[in-house]
C-alpha cells in the first residue's frame, strides 16, 4: 500500500473548476522530486464514485479542488474530513458527495484512507479552459501550500 495519493479533481472547461487538475500537471512536471514509491499524483477528472477503488490503495488521500466558502477569490483552505461533515456549508466543487461517499465505500472494502482536501475559493466557475486571474495570480501559492501537505503528510 503507498503512502500517498494526490488527486486533483474539476472541469478544465469550466475557468476556476479545473484547478485541481492544472495543479496535478504542474505536479506531474515536477515528478522526478518525489519519491514515486511513496507517493501517486493522479488527474480524476470530474471525480465520480467510479474511481473510489483508487481509496483502497492508499494510507492517506490529499484532493485538490474548489471550495466555496465565501471568502475572497484566491483563499486557499485545508479541511479534513471531519470539517467537510461537520459543515454544510462548507461547498467543495460538484464532487464532494462523490469524495465522502467514496471513502465509505473503500471503508466498506477494507480500508479508509485518511483525507484532507487543499482548496482554493473560485472567482468564476463558467465556460472556459484559463483561470480567471485571481486564481491565475494565487496558483504559485496554491502549489506551495499543497506541496507543504505533501512532504507532511509523507513524513
Amino acid at each position: 500500500m503507498k503512502k500517498l495519493l494526490v488527486l486533483g479533481v474539476g472541469n478544465t472547461l469550466l475557468q476556476d473548476e479545473g484547478i485541481g487538475v492544472h495543479a496535478i500537471n504542474e505536479f506531474w512536471k515536477e515528478k522526478e522530486d518525489w519519491d514515486e514509491s511513496l507517493v501517486d499524483f493522479v488527474d480524476g477528472g470530474t471525480f465520480t464514485q467510479d474511481i473510489f477503488y483508487l481509496f483502497e490503495e492508499y494510507e492517506k488521500v490529499l484532493v485538490l479542488d474548489i471550495v466555496r466558502a465565501g471568502h475572497e477569490p484566491g483563499t486557499i483552505y485545508s479541511l479534513e474530513e471531519d470539517q467537510l461533515r461537520k459543515d454544510k456549508k462548507q461547498m467543495l466543487s460538484l464532487h464532494d458527495i462523490d469524495l465522502l461517499d467514496s471513502l465509505g465505500m473503500a471503508e466498506m472494502r477494507g480500508n479508509r484512507p485518511y483525507l484532507r482536501v487543499i482548496g482554493i475559493e473560485p472567482k468564476t466557475i463558467d465556460w472556459g479552459t484559463e483561470l480567471t486571474p485571481p486564481l491565475a495570480d494565487a496558483f504559485d501559492n496554491y502549489l506551495k501550500v499543497i506541496r507543504k501537505h505533501i512532504k507532511e503528510l509523507l513524513a
